[in-house]
């Protein structure tokens, strides 16, 4: 006679990462200031209390939901860098990451850039958003010296032109349209890197 054994049920998660999944959300979804305190609470299921015990203040939770974004983005650069040490297949690997990301995920633009629009000025929103675009343009600069490309920062630069302009193009024209796109003319610059 053989029994089966039912999987232990999943652990609810922590308050924090329910305002952090909430914040996420909603913020993206629909703009950051636009949505106020109580609506994130209600979303995630929380008081008042237990979100200004977990962060500061709504400012707090647009720094998690920012830091979500910018380690979401370092953890596909390092599922690809576990596929291959090679750079070319490396560059290979982001532009049809970024290509999934348009179609799949960023569906309103870049996170950065939206939030950025709604920062105008310094402060540590902008510090954070500051830091996550030098880190992938750095990052994409080594994986073109590293291909032997011309020119390594001039691609960087290049590819996070495109991509920022990639993902509002994607919601303001359709991702089926620009992802292809995208990706062609990144090609396009890797491969005139080589000439």
């Amino acid at each position: 006679m053989s029994t089966t054994m039912d999987a232990a049920p999943a652990r609810p998660a922590s308050a924090r990462q329910r305002l952090i999944e909430a914040a996420t959300e909603l913020f993206y979804g629909e703009g950051i200031h636009s949505v106020g305190v109580d609506r994130i609470i209600e979303t995630a299921g929380v008081t008042r209390a237990t979100m200004y015990k977990q962060f500061a203040g709504k400012e707090g939770l647009v720094l998690a939901y920012l830091e979500g974004e910018d380690r979401g983005l370092r953890d596909l650069f390092a599922v690809a860098a576990s596929a291959s040490d090679d750079p070319d297949v490396l560059l290979e690997l982001v532009v049809e990451g970024i290509s999934a990301d348009i179609r799949d995920r960023h569906t309103r633009g870049c996170p950065f850039v939206n939030a950025a629009a709604e920062y105008p000025d310094g402060g540590p929103v902008r510090a954070l958003i500051a830091d996550h675009r030098e880190w992938f343009r750095s990052t994409l600069e080594q994986l073109a010296a590293g291909a032997g490309l011309r020119e390594p920062a001039e691609v960087a630069a290049s590819l996070v032109l495109l991509r920022d302009a990639a993902l509002v193009g994607g919601y303001l024209d359709g991702q089926d349209r620009v992802a292809p796109a995208f990706a062609r003319t990144a090609r396009g610059v890797i491969a005139g890197a080589r000439a």
